[in-house]
């Protein structure tokens, strides 16, 4: 009895308990925070430190990297191959004329199966990787718009100080001159309009900027902004790049890459459904007591399905179809995105011609305009009315040139995201 109770022990100690790793133990209370807040400190902010902030805690991001690391585990997981299997087998239950047999049986996979699973899992990693440092890219492309976002908000907010004081004085002055009978009632009606007008521009302002800061400082999970200021020049515009170097990146963009990698993945699947019309083989040992003849026996058997009746047809058929499908959608992916390049182009070429414009010729001119009414007015020439509209266009013409170095920025941060990192590692 002896020498077939080798096999079985063998068996049972490949069948004994399996201990996961420590990681997969872990309970629900033991996962990490992703609620928990990072405070900056409370201080200016430096447009590197609020990127280097996004990148550490951003919850999208670290969810990224939580699906590479599952996706590697599917990887693992492919490689894997069949458990044997313990079957065992007692005929007639008298003990002097009964017959046991003990057997191992072990699927030997045909085909190629193995390897084209593990192929498909290495091609949806390559997908996770490139989904990943697209993440990073939008994450860091984000925060670099919204801090540019601040900084517009803040220049913003320092005009409608500015006009909501040139107002406050000018009524003030206009009150006196009501007040000496210098002019009439009337004005210092429309000079007090004015005013209240300028201190709902500037309560309008703060607001934005209040919208701002927290929209910044949520891209790391703090709700409640502690730093005090942006600090850096809202009047940096964004270079224009050349199109010659968009045209050769464009062939690199992420979404370009990850249809690519679809096909591909496709076509490794195509392999999997492929590989399963070749059935797999089992091979049996193990031994046989016969009690009657008070022997043991050897047996070894080789088995294998017969695929009369299914051929994994259907699901080939459907891993085709699923491959053409991928290949159409890279032929309409590159044609939205080079459509979108061309586009965003186009904006952030026409910001800079604007900028360009609005520094060169009109803001001087409306700058100059002001000026020279606030003196006129002093020296009683000019009309309160001449000096407001004077402040009016300069006014209007600071807040064209802040939307256009918004636009530029915006532009230039969308074209970045089409164009991704030349870096394709995690």
């Amino acid at each position: 009895m002896s020498r077939y109770c080798y096999p079985l022990g063998l068996a049972l100690l490949l069948a004994g308990p399996i201990y996961l790793p420590a990681h997969a133990q872990l309970l629900s209370g033991e996962h990490a925070d992703y609620a928990s807040r990072q405070q900056e400190a409370a201080a200016p902010l430096t447009l590197a430190n609020a990127i280097a902030l996004a990148l550490a805690h951003n919850p999208e991001l670290s969810a990224a990297r939580r699906e590479l690391e599952a996706v590697d585990a599917t990887i693992v997981q492919a490689g894997a191959r069949p458990n044997p299997e313990l079957s065992a087998l007692m005929e007639d239950t008298r003990k002097s004329t009964r017959t046991t047999t003990f057997q191992l049986n072990q699927a030997i996979e045909l085909g190629g199966k193995r390897g084209a699973r593990i192929d498909a899992a290495e091609r949806a990693r390559d997908a996770a990787h490139v989904e990943l440092q697209a993440k990073r890219d939008d994450i860091r492309i984000t925060a670099t718009s919204a801090f540019f976002s601040v900084l517009t908000a803040q220049e913003r907010k320092r005009l409608a100080q500015e006009s909501a004081d040139l107002a406050s004085n000018a009524s003030d002055a206009t009150a006196r001159r009501v007040s000496a009978g210098k002019v009439s009632p009337v004005k210092a009606s429309k000079a007090g309009v004015a005013s209240a007008g300028a201190r709902l521009e500037l309560m309008q302002a703060d607001s934005e900027l209040d919208l701002a800061r927290r929209r910044l400082a949520g891209l790391w999970g703090n709700h409640t902004p502690r730093y005090t200021l942006a600090e850096g020049s809202a009047e940096q515009l964004p270079p224009l790049p050349d199109i010659t170097d968009i045209a050769g990146r464009s062939a690199n963009a992420p979404q370009l890459r990850l249809a690519k990698i679809e096909v591909e993945r496709r076509l490794a699947l195509t392999k999997v459904e492929s590989s399963k019309r070749i059935p797999d083989a089992t091979l049996s040992l193990g031994t046989k007591r016969d009690e009657e003849a008070r022997r043991n026996m050897w047996v070894v058997g080789v088995s294998m399905p017969l695929p009369f009746f299914d051929s994994n047809r259907g699901n080939l058929d459907e891993a085709l179809r699923r491959t053409d499908k991928a290949r159409d959608e890279l032929a309409a992916t590159e044609t939205r995105v080079q459509n979108e390049l061309a586009q965003t182009y186009a904006k952030l070429r026409n910001a800079h011609a604007e900028v360009a414009a609005l520094r060169g010729d009109i803001l001087p001119g409306a700058q100059s305009a002001y000026l020279a009414a606030g003196k006129g007015f002093e020296l009683g020439k000019f009309s309160f009315l001449e000096v407001l509209d004077a402040q009016r266009t300069l006014f209007q013409a600071r807040s064209q040139y802040l939307r256009a170095l918004s636009d530029a920025h915006l532009a230039a941060a969308e074209l970045e995201r089409l164009l991704g990192s030349a870096d394709i590692n995690p």
